[in-house]
């Protein structure tokens, strides 16, 4: 992960800053803990601070019990019971507190799947709201993240991932996934720190989202 940390394309105008899974099951205490969550949360605040309005929190709902689901996820949720709604408990869902506090006027959006695109109308509304770029941040790298920039790729936004406000469980994974962000979607996909997108996005500009 060497290549510079300035931004391709320039300066950030019509973005929606898209903070993937940020929720309680994934801070500790559960089988899907990701350690490092605590240690980029501060980067995250920090870009929903300047842009709360213009945030949008994506949150993974697991399945309400063990065995629920369509075809593999049925299979998913028998190996991963402990993570359903009905042992976690629905509390575990909400974001961390910390970002809770943005809501409203940042939104939520709620998804069951890895991808916030697949059955969503996700892309229509931030069409109509005149975005052109999703500034990602949150975790996994590799799993929801990952969803998240290819579908957003695939729908021809500029995608911007900073490389400081993201986490996953495993580290190996984690930079593996940056390095092919990096250089097999170099064309399509910029890598920046958090210090880098508040300097090239500055407070102001468009307003809220359409809900």
């Amino acid at each position: 992960m060497t290549k510079s940390d300035d931004l391709q394309h320039g300066a950030i105008q019509n973005a929606v800053h898209m903070c993937v899974d940020m929720q309680r099951m994934f801070a500790g205490g559960t089988e899907w803990t990701m350690p490092w969550l605590p240690r980029v949360l501060p980067n995250v605040a920090a870009i929903t601070a300047v842009h709360p309005e213009r945030t949008t929190f994506t949150r993974f709902i697991p399945a309400r019990s063990p065995g629920k689901g369509v075809g593999m996820w049925r299979q998913y949720y028998e190996r991963w019971s402990s993570m359903t709604i009905d042992r976690l408990g629905p509390e575990m869902v909400d974001l961390v507190p910390d970002l809770a506090r943005f809501v409203p006027p940042a939104r939520t959006f709620d998804k069951y799947v890895y991808s916030p695109w697949t059955g969503s109308a996700l892309h229509a509304d931030l069409r109509e709201a005149a975005v052109d770029t999703v500034i990602v941040t949150g975790g996994e790298t590799d799993v929801c993240v990952l969803a998240t920039v290819l579908g957003a790729v695939d729908w021809g936004f500029r995608v911007i991932l900073v490389t400081d406000a993201l986490c996953s469980s495993a580290d190996e994974t984690h930079d593996s996934m940056m390095n092919i962000y990096m250089n097999r979607f170099g064309q399509q996909v910029e890598c920046a720190t958090t210090e880098t997108v508040l300097a090239n996005w500055p407070a102001g500009g468009p307003g809220r989202l359409v809900s």
